[in-house]
């Protein structure tokens, strides 16, 4: 059956109602309390975005404290210290725990509703990633209060990040913190490329598929190989923090510069593992926002990949001024100028279909073209500073922080409130309000631009990033007074749409229909197990392909319309043509990701303040809590087929390179080698940087080879399990 597609409808008559209440008892979401216990999509995906714009509200916060520290002249509103931790804590949350973890909320949310899928092949992971998320960095953020946080700025350049320079432990917090936020990234990548490429609904091939689920692949793919070189940098710095170990002190045979390579390999491609998703998700509202097909969806599709690729040759884009040779700076240079045109190819796009079609100028339109003029004035002054002898003189000024300030914003928080505005009836089937929706939206864009805009003149006279004061006569002055007042002015725009938002999703649920008649599946008539059946696909819209769509899936005439086993259930197809596998059996909620999150924080935590043993204790919690649930994600088939519509049968399970498991192994595998040859780069670029390597007085330490043999064994253990 799995190389056939139907003909017609899978299942000639409307479903007994018998199925969908069977359906919807499998998926009852818990309640009270025992919601923390989900693994739904439906519900970790809300946490998952309420607590990324929690961190953007406290990062927020941070930064109106700095803007009005640097209002006036020689301001005494914070202490040095203090504003250096306020800065590395605003870039630092703003950077790993809202930027990266909000697409990937917006991502867990939305893609199984919008790929005519049940949920996310591994729900566990999802919840686990969430929860690790969740509370590390809240845990991480608390530091501001006792004043342990991190002072080194967000990307914590050693000497200045090293025991002698930073004696305290607010590095470790970030070092740790970090690096453990990281992994739970990872996780959640692995979940999303896994269920891009293994759930879609049948007939969805790679050319079918949604272009924000496109932009979540690339993105995902991105993440498996970029943040494991960060990984790979915050333990070199930790073990040269806790036992001495000189990875970047230069009179000891290290190198800063070191740092710089690991952190920047993953620092730029970053950028775009935030804008990509951010891009993807203005490439579905665009079409539906202007009433007419997409131009040139193969061409961004090619577009985004491209992008992918490229951003991994700009990491020495931030190295300009390290003393890099002239070949790794022209080619560095070169790059920054080439990905402009991939990302001039989605803006021609965007601007093509709201010139074809007919433009309503509501709330998510207003955002979108707010976001095409913040983002390309990002994108023209990011090609500035990739002419070299501008960026020796733009380097480290105010001008630089306006450009990232234009870029992220630009690039991420307009087309997400874009999106709040677009998808929030999903969530009960509630509006916004358009006339606060205009509010909101010219105060933050005219906040925005005078925010940041007079920080680039501010930069050109010379005013260097990191200050937490300046003497008067110096000709900035006007230019840190219009700043801080638009930081104010976009605060508030920010907060009206806020409050718009709570105050709407605490109304009635109600069925959402279709508000803006759009083209993709997400619209379709949603319960707690997503659609009723799964259906059919035959072209990239599928609803205004086929305007039946809706009552076909809700009358239960598409693919596994109620629940063969009784318990929760969606359907594995292949990653390219998108036919039929097999029956995947899905785990109901449980304690085990949580308590596996929270084992896992507190051992990173723990370790921070140095206690070990509770450490250790709080990981082997851990440990066990992911036995339990991988146990019972193991499940043995209850019968070799299971029948999925009107006379078709499908196998309940797969094995090898069928497996979907599989395949997430083998990208996990990936991570791990990215850690190993961040590690020998590592090795590598010391050797080369010394005069003589080993340097005097170098030893291995005692049982140097112990970890080696460990590693082999287990890796023996892997092959023969």
């Amino acid at each position: 059956m799995s190389d056939a597609l139907p003909t017609s409808l899978p299942n000639a008559l409307p479903r007994p109602a018998d199925e969908l209440q069977a359906l919807q008892r499998a998926w009852e979401p818990p309640k009270g309390w025992r919601r923390f216990s989900a693994v739904n999509n439906s519900q970790v995906g809300i946490y998952y975005l309420a607590t990324a714009l929690v961190f953007f509200v406290l990062a927020g916060i941070l930064a109106l404290i700095m803007r009005a520290q640097l209002a006036l002249p020689d301001s005494t509103l914070v202490a040095a210290g203090t504003y250096n931790q306020l800065f590395t804590m605003h870039g630092s949350v703003m950077m790993f725990l809202f930027a990266v973890p909000v697409v990937e909320a917006v991502a867990v949310w939305l893609l199984p509703n919008m790929l005519g899928a049940r949920d996310l092949p591994f729900p566990r992971l999802s919840a686990y990633a969430f929860w690790a998320y969740a509370i590390g960095g809240l845990a991480f953020f608390i530091t501001i209060f006792f004043g342990a946080s991190p002072d080194g700025g967000w990307f914590m350049y050693p000497p200045l990040t090293s025991k002698e320079f930073s004696p305290g432990i607010g590095a470790d917090w970030w070092l740790l913190g970090i690096g453990f936020i990281e992994i739970s990234a990872i996780a959640g990548a692995i979940e999303l490329i896994i269920g891009i490429l293994f759930t879609r609904a049948p007939g969805m091939s790679l050319m079918k598929m949604p272009l924000f689920a496109w932009a979540v692949l690339v993105a995902a793919l991105m993440v498996i190989f970029a943040f494991p070189a960060l990984i790979a940098g915050t333990l070199l710095l930790e073990l040269e923090r806790a036992f001495d170990w000189p990875f970047f002190i230069p009179a000891r045979g290290g190198d800063p510069l070191l740092w710089q390579h690991l952190f920047w390999f993953f620092g730029h491609p970053e950028v775009y593992i935030i804008f990509l998703p951010a891009a993807g998700m203005v490439t579905m509202m665009v079409p539906v926002m202007a009433g007419t097909p997409l131009v040139g969806y193969r061409a961004i599709v090619w577009a985004l990949v491209a992008v992918g690729a490229i951003s991994f040759l700009l990491w020495m884009h931030h190295m300009f001024t390290a003393g890099l040779g002239p070949l790794a700076l022209h080619v560095t240079s070169v790059a920054s100028f080439a990905v402009a045109i991939p990302s001039g190819v989605q803006v021609f796009a965007w601007i093509a279909t709201f010139w074809k079609g007919r433009v309503r100028m509501l709330a998510p339109s207003l955002f979108l073209l707010g976001f095409h003029f913040v983002f390309v004035l990002g994108g023209l002054t990011g090609v500035m500073l990739a002419v070299l002898p501008f960026d020796w003189q733009a380097h480290d000024s105010y001008f630089v922080v306006a450009h990232l300030h234009y870029v992220l914003i630009g690039g991420l928080v307009f087309p997400l409130f874009a999106g709040i505005y677009y998808w929030a009836p999903l969530y009960n089937g509630q509006r916004l309000s358009e006339r606060l929706a205009r509010w909101s939206f010219w105060l933050m864009f005219g906040g925005f631009n005078l925010a940041f805009f007079p920080m680039h003149i501010a930069g050109l006279a010379g005013m260097p990033r990191r200050v937490y004061t300046y003497a008067d006569g110096l000709g900035w002055t006007l230019w840190n007074l219009l700043s801080t007042v638009g930081s104010f002015i976009f605060a508030a725009g920010v907060l009206l749409c806020l409050i718009d938002l709570v105050r709407t999703l605490a109304r009635p649920e109600r069925e959402h229909g279709d508000p803006w008649n759009a083209d993709s599946l997400e619209w379709l008539p949603q319960g707690d197990y997503g659609v009723r059946s799964i259906p059919q696909i035959e072209a990239r819209a599928p609803l205004w392909h086929r305007p039946s769509l809706a009552s076909e899936v809700e009358e239960g005439r598409h693919w596994l319309p109620g629940t063969v086993f009784g318990g929760r259930e969606t359907l594995v197809t292949s990653p390219v043509d998108a036919r039929i596998r097999h029956l995947l059996r899905l785990p109901s909620d449980g304690w085990s990701p949580f308590i596996a999150a929270a084992g896992t924080a507190g051992f990173f935590l723990l370790l921070t303040v140095y206690w070990i043993v509770p450490a250790f204790i709080s990981g082997a919690i851990s440990v066990i809590a992911m036995l339990v649930w991988l146990w019972g994600s193991d499940l043995p088939p209850l019968r070799p087929k299971a029948t999925i519509g009107d006379g078709v049968s499908v196998p309940t399970a797969a094995t090898g390179r069928a497996s979907h498991s599989w395949w997430a192994t083998l990208i996990l595998l990936a991570v791990d080698a990215t850690i190993f040859a961040s590690f020998a780069f590592a090795h590598i670029h010391v050797s080369m940087a010394l005069d003589v390597c080993p340097p005097p007085g170098a030893s291995l330490p005692v049982g140097g080879l112990w970890p080696a043999g460990l590693l082999l064994g287990a890796s023996a253990l892997m092959v023969w399990s």
